[in-house]
């Protein structure tokens, strides 16, 4: 059975920290893209960053410079760290495990990041 727990999010004010972890069980972690989304109230989900297998990361336009996801493998755990936080990075964040150059095939259930102005 495959499991994704998200771990880390809070309330924090605009310009602080989080960082986010997911741990995978029942997949073989290290041949899966993770990757973190996020969804708003009112909106759709969207993609915030993701890295490959070989640990190639690859990030949405609106957290480049802020936001660095990184993998363990050891500890079949993603980490998203989460820097100069915005009001508008509010949203439930999902963790997601896909293979290669496939859409995700697995979800975690969510944690949720609020930011305050």
């Amino acid at each position: 059975q495959v499991q994704l727990v998200e771990s880390g999010g809070g309330l924090v004010q605009a310009g602080g920290s989080l960082r986010l972890s997911c741990a995978a069980s029942g997949v073989m972690f290290s041949r899966y893209t993770m990757g973190w989304y996020r969804q708003a109230p009112g909106k759709q989900r969207e993609l915030v960053a993701f890295i490959t297998s070989d640990g190639r990361p690859n990030y949405a336009d609106s957290v480049k410079e802020r936001f660095t996801i990184s993998r363990d493998n050891a500890k079949n755990t993603v980490y998203l760290q989460m820097n100069s936080l915005k009001p508008e990075d509010t949203a439930v964040y999902y963790c997601s495990a896909g293979l290669p150059d496939a859409p995700p095939r697995y979800w975690g259930q969510g944690t949720q990041v609020s930011v305050s102005s």
